[in-house]
């Protein structure tokens, strides 16, 4: 953990940069897939776990909340993820968290260096 400065994290996953890469990419991480993403595409991903939280149906969603039956399309369109609703939910935490974060250390740097 000495290699990475923790932006989030929550039950399903962490946000966090390496401390060796001088890029703006956040390193996130859940269940067994990590992305490489900008700010940009932070909320870019926000945007489609907003989409796919209000196309869910009965169709959809099933009283067994573990079962992967929402498709969540990622930022890059060649990716696209099976979730349940459960982790609809903690990956729509984890990354308003992140951005939450990102956005709250931007603030304090910018007003800290007046």
């Amino acid at each position: 953990m000495e290699a990475i400065t923790k932006i989030y994290d929550n039950n399903i996953g962490i946000s966090f940069h390496w401390k060796e890469n001088n890029s703006n990419l956040v390193q996130l991480i859940f269940r067994d897939i990590g992305f490489h993403l900008t700010e940009q595409e932070i909320e870019l991903f926000l945007d489609k776990v907003t989409d796919s939280k209000l196309q869910q149906n009965c169709a959809t969603c099933s009283k067994d909340k573990g079962r992967r039956s929402i498709l969540l399309q990622t930022p890059s369109n060649k990716v696209s993820l099976a979730v349940s609703s459960a982790e609809l939910w903690q990956i729509d935490d984890l990354l308003r968290g992140t951005l939450f974060q990102l956005r709250m250390n931007h603030y304090l740097n910018g007003l800290c260096k007046n």
